[in-house]
């Protein structure tokens, strides 16, 4: 899997990296005089709209982070009295809330998302409820140090002055920062990189004193980029296709309308899909609809694909005359009929032993004595293969809605002709071969 490009860092970056950038140059760098009456205003609009907005599309995940961070900033201002000293209700609060929120988030990151009815949500509330008890218990008035495992020490104390968040704290940050991002890495989702930046806003919080002017506006940046997260998630359901992760069809509706000559169209079409739908089930289907559009994704040569629908595909050149797309749509047909993949669950179906009667031994009444034989052969790997009709804007296909005809035409063209092909709409001459083997 190709983890790092240019799309999967732009969608890691933008936007919670971006929001925290400008909160670091703004907040640290002294350019712009905020009052605290300005940042409660900030701090209380951002909470006020994330719990509003996560409330109406039904993201559990991100009200609880929300919430979460919002109770544990409060709680940290509840018993510090709106000052951190090294000792007391308020240091312990501290290192509590150090070291809990990162593990909070990476819970939420792993609950998987189910709206907000009750049975989905008892859960969080259970264990904000017995964090919050927790936290009260050790941070009785009177008690002057919290628990060991908030404060422990793996270097010297002399080598960490320069942060006040405590060793244990910042173990816990750098494992949730690992774990989100490895999920984001897996999953794609603004959820995770919301979340994943929104914990790095509350250690720059932590980092600065916990509680303050200036805390509290990185609590609030937490805040917005989760809230954030939720609009981005919003605009990638409407803009990509959920299955294969390309852009969908409003996407693909959408950049029509800006193209610009000279450009070309490829349409895409999976061969013999509904045959092998019908054969080996919609749960193998949608695996070699992922398969294939991952491959149309790393089309070289300046194109950008996009599902259109069912196992139709486009790849749009803007900017490039047929001439120099022809060769990189080779290559990719090329490399999807060698692309080979396993139909999962046939094999292990596969290597189940059978039993069944011998008949060397001679039987006793009706009884047979049963022997052992090995499971057949597992499935081998299979293939699929795709066809492509491909148009250019020129002088006699100027509207875009023609070109994209004469490119469906081209593609009926190289069905015809055996599949496996790409077919030119000005050439009648098939390029490619049938190559791998076909499953049809």
């Amino acid at each position: 899997m190709d983890f790092w490009n240019k799309a999967t860092l732009k969608s890691l970056m933008v936007p919670g990296a971006v929001i925290l950038l400008a909160s670091v140059v703004l907040l640290g760098g002294g350019f712009l005089p905020v009052s605290a009456s300005a940042i409660d205003l900030y701090y209380s609009a951002v909470f006020a709209a994330g719990v509003l907005l996560a409330w109406r599309f039904h993201s559990s995940r991100v009200l609880f982070a929300l919430v979460f961070l919002w109770v544990a900033h409060r709680a940290l201002e509840f018993f510090s009295g709106g000052r951190l000293l090294p000792s007391g209700p308020g240091r312990i609060a501290f290192e509590a809330v150090a070291f809990l929120l990162p593990l909070n988030f990476v819970i939420l990151s792993f609950i998987r998302e189910r709206g907000l009815a009750i049975s989905a949500i008892a859960s969080r509330l259970a264990i904000l409820f017995l964090e919050s008890v927790f936290i009260a218990l050790i941070c009785r008035p009177g008690e002057l140090t919290g628990p060991g495992l908030f404060h422990f020490s793996l270097v010297s104390r002399l080598a960490w002055t320069w942060t006040r968040i405590p060793q244990p704290a910042w173990i816990a940050f750098f494992l949730a920062f690992g774990i989100l991002l490895v999920r984001f890495l897996l999953y794609r989702k603004p959820v995770e990189s919301g979340l994943l930046w929104s914990l790095a806003a509350v250690l720059f919080s932590l980092q600065v004193g916990g509680v303050g002017k200036i805390p509290s506006a990185y609590v609030a940046t937490a805040g917005l980029i989760l809230v954030s997260s939720i609009i981005e998630n919003s605009y990638v359901l409407a803009y990509h296709d959920e299955l294969t992760g390309l852009p969908s069809r409003r996407a693909y509706n959408e950049t029509l309308l800006s193209l610009e000559e000279p450009y070309t169209v490829a349409v895409v079409d999976i061969d013999h899909f509904k045959k092998f739908n019908d054969t080996y089930g919609h749960d193998t289907g949608d695996q070699v609809l992922r398969m294939v559009a991952s491959r149309l994704a790393q089309v070289s040569g300046g194109g950008k694909a996009f599902r259109v629908g069912g196992e139709e595909f486009s790849i749009l050149f803007a900017g490039r005359m047929m001439k120099d797309v022809v060769e990189h749509l080779e290559i990719l047909r090329g490399i999807i009929a060698a692309s080979k993949f396993r139909v999962r669950g046939i094999e292990d179906r596969r290597r189940s032993p059978v039993r069944v009667a011998d008949r060397r031994v001679p039987a006793r009444g009706k009884a047979t004595r049963a022997r052992r034989v090995p499971a057949e052969p597992s499935e081998p790997m299979l293939s699929v293969t795709i066809s492509i009709g491909a148009a250019e804007a020129n002088a006699k296909l100027r509207d875009v809605e023609r070109v994209i005809s004469a490119a469906d035409k081209a593609l009926y063209k190289a069905k015809n002709a055996g599949r496996n092909r790409v077919e030119i709409a000005s050439s009648p001459r098939s390029r490619g071969a049938t190559a791998g083997r076909n499953i049809a």
